[in-house]
This record gives C-alpha cells, sequence and structure tokens, in this order.
C-alpha cells in the first residue's frame, strides 16, 4: 500500500475536493446534489444558489419552484429541491444552524447517506472517512484491494483496513482525483502510470 500512497503523494501534493463552497451547509448541500452528476455541474448551480440565497434562513423559507428552476441542469431536482429545504430546516431548528460532527445526524436528513456524510465529514472535521463513489470503487477494484463484486461498504471497509487511518482523508480526496483523471472508466492513462504492475486491468486498456 505504501507504493500506491507514494505515487498518489507525487501526482496529488494538495489533494481537496473540487465541490466549491464557502459555509459548511454550502458542502452539505453540494455533495447531497452530486448524486449521478458531476462537480462540475453542481458548481454550476450552486454559484447561483447559494448567492440568491445567501443564508440558512433564506433556504429554509425558499419557493421550491425557484429552487428547482435553479438546479434543474444536475437532474433529480425535485427531490433535491426538497431536499435542500428540508436540511436547511433541520440545521436552524436542531443544530443552530451548524452542521455537526455527527454520524447519526448527517445520516438522517434527506438525500444524505453514508457516502455524502464520509465526504462532510471527512473536509470539515478531517476525520478518517473514506466515501466510496464511482471513482474510488473503480480504482480500488483496479488495484486489487477490492474485488469485481464488492459493493461500496465493503470497499470502504477494505480501504479501512488496507490503509493507515490518519491516511484516509487524504487518500479520498487522491483517489477521487485519481480515477477521475488518470484512472479513467473509459481510455485510462495507463502508458506512464507507475501502478500498472499491480494493476488488474493491465494490457486490457
Amino acid at each position: 500500500m505504501i507504493e500506491i500512497i507514494d505515487y498518489l503523494d507525487k501526482l496529488f501534493p494538495n489533494p481537496k475536493c473540487e465541490l466549491n463552497y464557502k459555509k459548511d451547509y454550502e458542502l452539505l448541500i453540494a455533495v447531497m446534489l452530486s448524486a449521478q452528476t458531476t462537480d462540475k455541474r453542481v458548481n454550476i448551480v450552486t454559484d447561483i444558489l447559494f448567492k440568491k440565497y445567501d443564508n440558512l434562513d433564506k433556504l429554509a423559507s425558499a419557493d421550491i419552484n425557484d429552487i428547482v428552476d435553479i438546479i434543474k441542469p444536475i437532474g433529480t431536482f425535485n427531490k433535491k429541491a426538497s431536499n435542500i429545504i428540508s436540511i436547511a430546516k433541520s440545521l436552524i431548528e436542531n443544530k443552530n444552524g451548524i452542521v455537526p460532527n455527527d454520524r447519526d445526524y448527517l445520516e438522517g436528513l434527506n438525500g444524505v447517506g453514508r457516502k455524502t456524510t464520509n465526504v462532510v465529514l471527512s473536509n470539515l472535521y478531517d476525520e478518517p472517512c473514506i466515501a466510496v463513489d464511482t471513482h474510488v470503487s473503480r480504482v480500488s477494484k483496479r488495484l486489487g484491494i477490492a474485488k469485481e463484486k464488492d459493493d461500496v461498504l465493503t470497499i470502504e471497509k477494505k480501504l479501512n483496513k488496507r490503509f493507515p487511518k490518519e491516511k484516509l482523508a487524504r487518500l479520498h480526496h487522491q483517489l477521487v482525483l485519481f480515477g477521475r483523471y488518470h484512472c479513467k472508466a473509459k481510455n485510462p492513462l495507463c502508458e506512464n502510470c507507475e501502478l500498472k504492475n499491480i494493476c488488474k486491468e493491465k494490457g486490457k486498456n
């Protein structure tokens, strides 16, 4: 695993989340919105959303139809618009407007599951969490960390077991970026990859 860590440190010495946010609740909402779409599309709509509704009170009392119009480009907009308002109301009513370091609470919010919670806790509180998205899943399987049939929770557990706890928050970003820009689903950049000797897909691309 040291080989993987060293190479990812070389490629991404300063990895960070590519979702734009300035406030804790903006990250939570942005990650929720990112399901089944790209960070780039989310950043486009949240740039408009968070400028128009620049605090939780405004989001909590927003007209859902206006929210829908703003986030339409990212898909599943009706449900996500409802989730935005629900999350804002819950944070105000239950947590004094602060996104807490509380997994149970976060996973209980509408539209927020384990993956979203892991991203939020990792970024806001530097908790040792790895969120397994399509990129992390693909890279983990290609590098032999996980098996092809493994579900996201199994992959997460294997990553937690194989890598040092203090590396996990950083590693999450690195695996996402590696899968997004190097170890892509189609046309991965295998030729100059320093991990191709351990890659299960070696020679297939």
